[in-house]
């Protein structure tokens, strides 16, 4: 029989998978998501095809030579330019335009697992990302019909490379602050371009440039379609960074740059906005190519930790490097159930607005902007965990995976980047809670004040009576209980705080962290959910459920500790005290060995010899 708590959630049906961030208050069910065993042979084709792409033009090349590509380098720069000349004949350059245009058209979750793919070309990845992305989305999504014509079909091809100019030297996050100026002629035909970009990827060899600028006194950005050969308009030199070197990173300057006034992208003061939801969609870009680098680097550490001997023995047979991959094994497949199942959802939405009459960029971009809240939680687990795959995986190569000739320390090094592009780790975390906030409170999209009222209610009901032999009940409450500190803090700090909670920075941040938790947790509990429900016959599928279980006891511990962290920021006293009393309710002890866990997962994977699902 149903416990009585499961009945009364369950007479709540979930809102619609269309409405983003709605995860925090509902109860999705294994049917609600996509999961990646769900690809059709189609679309693993594709992903096939991408990483063949990588790995016979850019890393076999790369261990032939012994050095990667750099863009400061005019030899290494024709190499580049004829690799996405190589893509584009392949139709790797247009995965997001329409047929139409000549795209290959491909659905949102399609282009999601092509940059997990594309992971595999290190530096190069940032370069076509730019093409596919940023660089042409603005075109597809908000152009007229002319702008498209004229310049879609050219970079679907890799005829035209595309870039994209937001960033100036005093304006980073705070991207509206920008000072590059417009203005229009006195015969209205064109507008006189002033000011500068900085950190412009593919700016040194582009054919078109997404340029926002402010035009005359306007408060806010407006965005045009400049091209290389406009008068007025020069590139700098090629930045030498830390890493990403085969991507061409350098500024652009306009001089009174004549750009047509039919080149105005959008509405006038529309640009602000078209930039923030066209990083969305590389937020979540960068998600999927953090699933690449985990699955990349855990292979080869396992292969290294196979055949590496030490104290007469396989140093893979050691505890603290079992944890190191099978840490990342967890990581990676919990990342993976996250974005794909946010994938499928932006879909649903996209397929929801053409039905109901809106084209097809327009469905595009407003099925992404729904789900930015989700976007930006996946560019932060995806970032972090590129970075920590790629830094375990060279401590368990030892002094050797310093060695350049391994390519472990450049994979290293374009890792980090991840952290800093299409907003910092830290902006996104921030970006995240705010926009939660704003479809709870101003759009009321979310119903965060009803949900935060049924937690006191909901602590005193249970008294968590987990009931004996409900396989997976204790980790579904345990889930909505991440959700329910989530709200609880946020309640408490808005109460205590009111506007002034959003700037508080650090108590968002503990926020955020909690947020993403309860999500990828949920992801992850799902996916095993419903593999276990299908009929399929899955050989692996305890130790999947063992992965499920090792993520949510890691995502409790520090849950716990985010909330201790964020409660003693702002409350003291008896608020404090009962506070954490109802953290201690909705977060009891989950009883599990992550060391047995952690190992069971890596044998298997030893076995495999390779990332195993």
């Amino acid at each position: 029989m149903e416990d009585p708590l499961t009945q009364k959630m369950n007479t709540n049906p979930p809102r619609s998978r269309l409405t983003g961030g709605g995860f925090i208050v509902d109860d999705a069910t294994p049917d609600d998501i996509f999961i990646s065993e769900e690809f059709t042979e189609e679309q693993l084709m594709i992903k096939e095809m991408v990483i063949d792409f990588c790995v016979q033009n850019i890393q076999e090349p790369f261990f032939k030579n012994g050095r990667e590509l750099e863009a400061t380098l005019p030899e290494d720069r024709n190499k580049i330019l004829a690799l996405l000349k190589k893509a584009g004949d392949l139709g790797l350059c247009g995965i997001s335009i329409s047929e139409a245009y000549g795209g290959m058209g491909l659905d949102f979750n399609t282009g999601i697992l092509f940059n997990e793919a594309l992971a595999s070309g290190f530096a190069f990845a940032t370069t076509l990302g730019a093409q596919t992305s940023i660089g042409s989305l603005p075109i597809y999504y908000y152009g007229n019909e002319q702008q498209k014509q004229q310049y879609l079909p050219g970079i679907a091809s890799g005829k035209l490379i595309a870039s994209y100019a937001l960033t100036e030297p005093n304006s980073g996050s705070d991207a509206n602050s920008a000072r590059t100026k417009a203005v229009l002629s006195a015969d209205g035909t064109s507008y006189s371009l002033n000011g500068q970009k900085i950190w412009i990827t593919n700016g040194g060899f582009a054919d078109v440039y997404i340029v926002f600028a402010k035009i005359e006194d306007d408060k806010n950005l407006s965005a045009f379609i400049v091209e290389r050969n406009y008068p007025g308009f020069s590139v700098g030199e090629e930045a030498k960074k830390m890493g990403i070197k085969a991507s061409s990173t350098v500024q652009i300057f306009f001089d009174n740059c004549i750009v047509p006034s039919q080149n105005l992208l959008g509405d006038r003061e529309a640009g602000f906005k078209m930039a923030l939801n066209i990083l969305n969609t590389g937020r979540i870009k960068i998600a999927s190519g953090g699933v690449g680098a985990g699955k990349f680097s855990v292979t080869r550490g396992i292969e290294y930790a196979l055949k590496r001997q030490q104290f007469d023995q396989p140093i893979a047979n050691f505890g603290a490097i079992k944890q190191k991959i099978g840490t990342i094994i967890t990581q990676t497949y919990a990342l993976e159930a996250a974005v794909y199942r946010t994938g499928k959802n932006v879909d649903e939405k996209i397929n929801a607005l053409v039905k109901n009459g809106v084209n097809d960029g327009a469905s595009k971009l407003n099925g992404v902007k729904e789900f930015a809240i989700e976007c930006a939680i996946l560019k932060v687990v995806g970032a972090d965990l590129a970075c920590y795959a790629t830094d375990e995986v060279m401590q368990i190569h030892g002094g050797m995976g310093y060695a350049a000739e391994l390519g472990l320390e450049m994979a290293y090094r374009d890792s980090r980047i991840t952290k800093i592009y299409e907003g910092t780790n830290d902006i996104n975390g921030m970006l995240s809670v705010a926009e939660l906030i704003k479809k709870g409170l101003k759009t009321k999209e979310i119903d965060l004040n009803g949900a935060g009222k049924k937690i006191p209610f909901m602590v005193l009901f249970e008294h968590f009576r987990w009931g004996k032999g409900l396989h997976w009940k204790r980790e579904q409450r345990l889930i909505k209980g991440l959700k329910n500190t989530f709200l609880l803090i946020l309640g408490a700090a808005g109460q205590r705080l009111k506007q002034d909670l959003i700037k508080e920075q650090e108590i968002i941040l503990n926020l955020s962290s909690i947020l993403a938790e309860a999500y990828v947790a949920e992801s992850v509990y799902l996916k095993v959910r419903k593999l276990a429900s299908s009929n399929q016959d899955i050989a692996d599928l305890s130790i999947q459920e063992k992965i499920a279980q090792l993520y949510l006891y890691k995502s409790l511990n520090k849950v716990q500790n985010e909330a201790k962290e964020a409660i003693d920021s702002f409350a003291s006293g008896f608020e404090k005290r009962i506070l954490n009393y109802f953290v201690g309710k909705l977060l009891p002890p989950y009883l599990q060995n992550p060391k047995a866990l952690s190992r069971e997962i890596t044998d298997h994977a030893l076995i495999q010899k390779k990332y195993p699902f």
